[in-house]
């Protein structure tokens, strides 16, 4: 039982070390400012990237939400790929003035896959240097109506590749999207708004980032095809000595997962994606923490080989021990006391991260009072669930899969919702 106490310590002494450096994340905000604008926004043209599968529920309602921007129209296409749809997708894209086209491809499946069908669609039919970048979002994503005007000031500072604040369309529905929207709100604010404060790089995050024309050239297409292809190319991009930049002011609302069994599928295909990653581009980064002098190396390989998986470890040795101890007959009060220790420290850090979030973000949230505060309570136990999933990504095999979306709002809906909540 003494080798378990040692175990414990060595991994909670590891966890300090690696991960300290984010909580100066958590205090950027407090004490630096973002920098003026000093540079004026120049009128560039965007290409809207949008994959979509069986989304005619939904993809009507951003496209025109695009539309209705604050950003002269005639700069901006939107572009879909029905990527093997069973439904009116495509139909239904076209009639809301979208650029359609259709891929069926069974054997090669993910989003990565048919945003690079896109982009090649698009280089065939349209010249070189038609957009200057290129949007890419989610079917079921609103946007403020001022999000790419924000986010073409940042583009016009000369930042390559940028990523936006992530809000929810659905916080208060259940524990379950309130966990998802909490935790992309701390991502926002206190991961990726104080890495560009700090002058190091963010990283994309599934939806809602804005590409330059000559990263995508220069890469040939989006050749990122891993089940996490968003992390693969924030990594990718870190290692090849391009800084991704965020715009606060670019907000996005996007639709969380309320199903349990639908949450567990995408967070496995998410916890199997870091491995990927880290099994690929792992040596690299590590290598680009010394030769390049990059802290945003070490910064992408934290993520890519998160606490969770150092949690996870200490549980198993704990279960071990106490199960091991009980058919021999020993003592395992310590490991048992460890155990309910390590799950105590845990859920209290995780309340802390999204207290201080909550605070912070408490304007941001769309729902009433009382859900914000009820649902701060199970976001560290929606964290938690994350374990066995890690566990099960460790040695089960994972295949994407669409998440269905049906939350039909428009901007004006959700500020009505924020109207209501006082």
């Amino acid at each position: 039982m003494e080798t378990v106490g040692l175990i414990n310590y060595i991994l909670s002494i590891t966890f300090t070390v690696f991960y300290l450096y984010q909580f100066v994340y958590l205090l950027a905000p407090m004490f630096k400012r973002s920098k003026p604008e000093l540079t004026a926004a120049g009128m560039h043209r965007y290409g809207v990237l949008i994959s979509a599968r069986n989304e005619e529920t939904v993809i009507t309602q951003l496209i025109g939400n695009i539309h209705e921007q604050n950003y002269p129209g005639e700069l901006v296409t939107v572009f879909v790929v029905a990527d093997n749809c069973t439904d009116n997708t495509a139909k239904a894209a076209r009639g809301a003035g979208a650029v359609v086209y259709e891929r069926f491809n069974k054997q090669q499946i993910g989003k990565g896959y048919a945003l690079d069908f896109l982009l090649t669609r698009i280089k065939e039919d349209y010249a070189k240097d038609a957009f200057d970048g290129f949007f890419v979002f989610d079917a079921d994503n609103l946007l403020d109506e001022n999000y790419i005007s924000e986010m073409n000031k940042t583009f016009s500072q000369g930042h390559r590749i940028i990523t936006s604040y992530r809000n929810s369309k659905n916080y208060d529905a259940n524990w379950i999207s309130a966990g998802y929207s909490l935790w992309f709100l701390r991502e926002s604010q206190f991961l990726n708004h104080s890495r560009m404060l700090l002058g190091t790089s963010c990283s994309v995050s599934g939806t809602g980032f804005l590409v330059h024309r000559d990263v995508i050239e220069k890469n040939g297409g989006w050749k990122f095809f891993l089940l996490t292809e968003d992390i693969e190319f924030s990594v990718h991009s870190i290692i090849n000595g391009e800084r991704i930049a965020f715009c606060k002011k670019a907000i996005l609302y996007d639709e969380q997962p309320t199903d349990f069994k639908q949450s567990w599928r995408q967070r496995l295909r998410w916890a199997k994606g870091f491995l990927q990653v880290f099994r690929k581009y792992g040596g690299a980064l590590a290598k680009s923490i010394f030769t390049n002098k990059s802290f945003s190396s070490y910064d992408m390989l934290m993520i890519i080989l998160p606490a969770l998986f150092l949690t996870l470890l200490s549980v198993v040795c704990n279960v071990i021990a106490i199960i091991i101890g009980s058919m021999l007959s020993y003592d395992v009060f310590a490991a048992l006391s460890s155990l309910i220790q390590t799950s105590v420290n845990g859920y209290l850090l995780l309340f802390t991260i999204g207290l201080i979030t909550l605070i912070s973000e408490w304007k941001q949230i769309h729902c009433k009072p009382f859900y914000k505060i009820v649902y701060l309570f199970s976001f560290p136990i929606f964290e938690f669930t994350y374990i066995p999933i890690a566990l099960a990504a460790l040695f089960g095999k994972v295949e994407w899969k669409p998440i269905i979306h049906k939350e039909v709002k428009t901007l004006a809906d959700v500020r009505g919702e924020i109207r209501k909540a006082g």
